[in-house]
């Protein structure tokens, strides 16, 4: 099985910065669309970013210029770099990655969740 572990959230003030990490681990083949979500109090859950095996990503209108999401494949890892931040942003946010394990099962794995929360 595939084990997501999520780090690099906290309690920022507005304006400033915040990157976010999430590792896999397990006996991957290969790991297609890697991604990340967050979820607000009362809020529905929202894609934030997203970024394919070959590198193209994809953006919510309300990070898009703020927010890079990036991976490392010979680490399993993407992250999240979040920068001018809002008390907007404030939320849990979560990986999720879409893989496929050596005995060839695909998998849609998530990270157990990391708090960010912007306010002054």
């Amino acid at each position: 099985q595939v084990h997501l572990v999520e780090s690099g959230g906290g309690l920022v003030q507005p304006g400033g910065s915040l990157r976010l990490s999430c590792a896999a681990s397990g006996n991957i083949f290969n790991i297609n669309t890697m991604c990340w979500y967050r979820q607000a109090p009362g809020k529905e859950r929202e894609l934030v970013a997203s970024i394919t095996l070959g590198g193209n990503t994809n953006y919510a209108g309300s990070v898009k210029g703020r927010f890079t999401i990036s991976r490392d494949n010979a680490k399993n890892a993407v992250y999240l770099q979040m920068n001018s931040l809002k008390p907007e942003d404030t939320a849990v946010y979560y990986c999720n990655v879409r893989v496929t394990m050596f005995n060839m099962r695909e998998y849609d794995s998530w990270g157990q969740g990391t708090q960010v929360t912007v306010s002054s």
